[in-house]
């Protein structure tokens, strides 16, 4: 990591709110020079009642960076610019309503806000962005996926995708399925699985005790992803829980991201309508 640039960078959504994130830059990086880079952005939603809140700085660029496990740092060593702990917060539009009322809206301002901060700065290229996430994380790519074509790939690491597998409450969600049913449909990945065309690696732990995570939820998206034609990749992890420990875990893991990445983002395949000529 020695000569790794980390910064905060502050940039704001179409609706106003500030976000932030930790950006890491590789060594000796010169845009300049060598133009925009590929890009990883992680992530994790978060619940907020008001855009006061949301708009709270969390964090420090002054902070050791400290890699452990997947962590997504890993790759600003291997030529990408990485987007870490990028804010997607999700804010309750009135009194009234709850967090939850515009999640994909809210994910879409906030993916969207990050992708253009980065371009504008000219160092990510936005036309070769993968987003990935764990947990809640990976509930936020796979909607991303689904309802976005920001982004050239996207890594879900032990997530939930079918709400109704949930339904007394997730997250910060209190209401039940049977209070609000629309909502988790609305929320659910698996619901639009026949709409992520973007390319997908699912990750679970395949003794994963998280009562909201359990690996039947990427088993089912895969294969509902897989059954309408979609490019996707599973892979479980022995013995792993929710978090992963395993030593060989963590390196398939983080070899399993890397061809990922470098197949779909560093250089992605070109589509007939994308060549020249046609």
């Amino acid at each position: 990591m020695q000569g790794v640039r980390k910064q905060k960078i502050f940039y704001k959504r179409a609706d106003g709110i500030t976000l932030t994130g930790e950006l890491y830059l590789p060594k000796g990086y010169d845009a300049g020079r060598d133009g925009k880079l590929p890009v990883l952005i992680w992530a994790y939603p978060a619940e907020y009642n008001s855009a006061a809140d949301a708009a709270q700085i969390r964090g420090s660029e002054h902070r050791f960076t400290y890699l452990n496990g997947g962590s997504p740092v890993f790759y600003v060593t291997q030529g990408y610019a990485v987007l870490n702990n990028a804010e997607m917060p999700i804010v309750a539009t009135s009194p009234e309503s709850k967090p939850n009322d515009n999640f994909i809206e809210q994910l879409t301002l906030n993916a969207s806000a990050a992708i253009h901060a980065l371009d504008s700065m000219g160092v990510g290229d936005p036309a070769r962005v993968a987003v990935g996430g764990h947990s809640y994380g990976a509930f936020m790519t796979a909607n991303l996926l689904a309802h976005t074509k920001l982004f050239k790939a996207g890594i879900a690491r032990s997530g939930a995708y079918n709400r109704t597998l949930t339904p007394f409450g997730f997250q910060n969600e209190d209401r039940s399925y049977w209070e609000a049913s629309d909502l988790y449909n609305r929320m659910s990945p698996f619901s639009y699985a026949n709409q992520i065309k973007t390319p997908i690696l699912l990750i679970h732990g395949e003794m994963d005790n998280n009562t909201g995570t359990f690996p039947i939820q990427s088993e089912r998206m895969y294969n509902a992803i897989k059954g309408h034609g979609g490019t996707a990749r599973y892979v479980s992890l022995p013995y792993e829980s929710h978090g992963y420990a395993g030593k060989e875990n963590l390196l398939h893991v983080l070899a399993e991201q890397f061809d990922w990445l470098e197949k779909f983002v560093k250089n992605p395949p070109t589509t007939p309508t994308e060549k020249k000529g046609f």
